[in-house]
């Protein structure tokens, strides 16, 4: 992938541990490359355990704690929370403005999100707030972050108006480009461990999650659906 003159990428999650998941192998090899990576977590991370003796509030804090170091494992640049509760997540006119608001102070040219189909590979149910989130974010990078009068108080605040080049969604029904991350794949399973809330609990995670990237070929893989936009 040829480095564009504005080398920073996004990725907007529901919840912790999304993006390292959908996208911590590629977002490794860019940050690797000098680009500049942020994370956008949508929720607060509020569900999610088996442990019956958790409370809300202290898995809100380790949860969040876990996405800050698998960030700095990662070489991600920021990341950010939007604090929405997790579970409950709707796509309305406030969570577009949260998203557009970061997309124009980031300035991304790559923007990475969840695909928003409901039946994944016939494999899985895709979470509502990843529904939401994946919606909400396309609608932000097309047309709403572009036009000065949508949300024309983020003038106010020094926000310009942003035309984001590129949009890569995980976890998709129609892939379309794919990414050898095999030289990042310890680094991927480095990150993805720092989730031990949500991953303590398997045992050989490293193993399950080799067998789970690795293609046919041997090669390590992520897959996306890739939108560009040229105009």
């Amino acid at each position: 992938m040829t480095t564009p003159e504005s080398a920073i990428a996004l990725v907007i999650a529901a919840h912790p541990d999304d993006g390292d998941f959908g996208a911590g192998g590629y977002c490794s090899v860019l940050a690797s490359q000098g680009w500049e990576v942020h994370f956008l977590v949508c929720t607060n991370g509020a569900k999610g355990t088996a442990d019956r003796t958790m409370n809300r509030d202290r898995l809100i804090a380790i949860r969040r704690e876990e996405q800050e170091e698998a960030c700095r494992r990662m070489g991600v640049r920021g990341v950010h929370f939007l604090d929405n509760e997790d579970g409950e997540l709707v796509y309305d006119r406030r969570l577009l403005d949260q998203i557009v608001r970061h997309i124009r102070w980031t300035r991304p040219h790559t923007v990475f999100t969840h695909d928003t189909d409901q039946v994944v590979r016939d494999s899985f149910i895709n979470h509502p707030d990843h529904r939401a989130t994946g919606t909400a974010t396309l609608d932000a990078v097309y047309p709403t972050a572009r036009d000065h009068l949508n949300f024309p108080e983020h003038l106010e605040e020094g926000l310009e108006p942003h035309k984001v080049r590129e949009i890569l969604l995980w976890s998709t029904n129609h892939p379309n480009f794919e990414v050898d991350f095999g030289e990042m794949v310890e680094r991927k399973i480095y990150a993805l461990s720092a989730h031990a809330s949500q991953v303590g609990g398997q045992k050989d995670f490293a193993t399950f999650a080799r067998d789970r990237w690795k293609a046919d070929d041997g090669r390590y893989l992520e897959r996306f659906r890739r939108i560009e936009l040229g105009f």
